[in-house]
């Protein structure tokens, strides 16, 4: 397997877009998911035209490097497996595939050197039955039933996240601390003795049952909240404020 291969993502090719603004915004969505090949079949506006370049925001060498085809057979004759996005089956037999499969399904035949495609219709009536019988598969995006269809940016953002996120790997939670530190249990649990300390002069908390619940209640309430040290600084001056106002 080459670098090349692995490197290389599927092509987005628009089946005679309407709209330039919604070629622009498609292409914003590529880069958002570092799409980089766009293929027009029939366009009907200018792709290179003002209000396409505003709508890409940012991304104008995409539309740029456009290659416009006069049919979706030209546009996809290089290809080897292509996926054709539609919420509806036109009573095909034909593989369906979810976002997430149908990006898997890509990734594959990439990673073993195929070139590859994601088909997208006109914005108001989506992909014909001779555009769909081209594609190996269809990707459909279960939806609400009474309002399934996307726009055309949506659709491209969608799917092209959906492969993307493949390409990054997974990505675990992570804690962001703002240039502080997650403070060390020592520390919190130093706090906590701070805030008993501090409790000790109400009645419940000198009741040896109430003060055994309360002390674990807020042992739990800090030391599963991941604070940082400057966190832990913060509370202190409110505690130290309030005890200061009585």
């Amino acid at each position: 397997m080459t670098n090349d291969n692995i490197n290389h993502s599927p092509c987005v090719i628009l089946v005679e877009p309407q709209l330039c603004e919604n070629v622009g915004m498609a292409a914003r969505a590529m880069k958002n998911c570092a799409l980089k090949e766009l293929r027009l079949v029939s366009p009907r506006e200018d792709h290179l035209s003002d209000k396409a370049r505003a709508a890409s925001s940012n991304s104008e060498e995409i539309l740029e490097q456009a290659k416009v085809y006069s049919s979706t057979l030209e546009a996809i004759g290089d290809l080897q497996y292509v996926l054709a996005s539609t919420a509806r089956h036109r009573d095909q037999t034909k593989l369906v595939l979810d976002a997430s499969d149908g990006a898997r399904e890509m990734y594959k035949h990439i990673m073993q050197g195929a070139k590859c495609g994601i088909m997208f219709g006109p914005e108001r009536t989506g992909l014909r039955n001779e555009d769909i019988c081209l594609a190996d598969g269809i990707i459909n995006v279960p939806l609400n039933p009474e309002h399934c269809s996307l726009n055309l940016s949506q659709a491209v953002l969608l799917l092209g996240y959906e492969y993307y996120k493949l390409t990054i790997g997974h990505r675990s939670a992570e804690l962001v601390t703002n240039h502080s530190h997650a403070a060390p249990k020592e520390k919190v649990l130093l706090f906590c003795k701070h805030l008993e300390d501090k409790l000790s002069r109400f009645a419940n908390y000198n009741d040896e049952q109430k003060r055994e619940k309360l002390v674990i209640n807020l042992r739990n309430i800090f030391t599963r909240s991941e604070l940082t040290e400057q966190e832990l600084n913060t509370l202190y001056g409110i505690i130290n404020y309030l005890g200061k106002k009585d």
